[in-house]
């Protein structure tokens, strides 16, 4: 093929250009005001970036399943060595006053929801256990 010309591909017939006017006011939106003042814009673009960020740190502390089941399986194996802790200490016959708070602080962490019922079953009985311990701790520190 052969170019004769180096006009480049002419006959293309679209819209005429614009030329900007000397105010700089070409572009407008129908229905709005033309002298929408620069606060407006700026208070709905500090709106839309508060709602994007709160979203966000939503979605980033929702985790999956995968992470909630780390998160529970790290929290049973802290309750089961201050369990074990306290199981030393008292075979030693050390008094287990700072293991008794540390695992009421264990206990009282909330505990997420896992979709494994297997694991569910063994952190329910973890707890239990911890609870029973508390249980009998603060009745031999009452006395009773």
């Amino acid at each position: 093929m052969k170019v004769n010309s180096s006009s480049g591909a002419g006959g293309s017939t679209g819209p005429a250009k614009s030329r900007p006017s000397a105010d700089g006011q070409n572009f407008s939106l129908p229905g709005t005001a033309a002298n929408a003042g620069a606060s407006q814009v700026g208070a709905a673009s500090s709106i839309v970036g508060t709602m994007s960020l709160d979203s966000l740190l939503a979605l980033q502390s929702a985790g999956g399943p995968l992470e909630r089941k780390q998160r529970a399986t790290r929290r049973a194996g802290r309750l089961l060595d201050v369990l074990d802790e306290m199981k030393l200490g008292l075979l030693s016959g050390e008094s287990g006053e700072v293991n008794l708070d540390r695992l009421q602080a264990a206990v009282r962490d909330q505990r997420e929801a896992t979709d494994d019922p297997g694991l569910e079953a063994i952190l329910n009985e973890i707890e239990t256990r911890a609870a029973v311990e508390i249980a009998k701790l603060e009745m031999s520190r009452n006395g009773r």
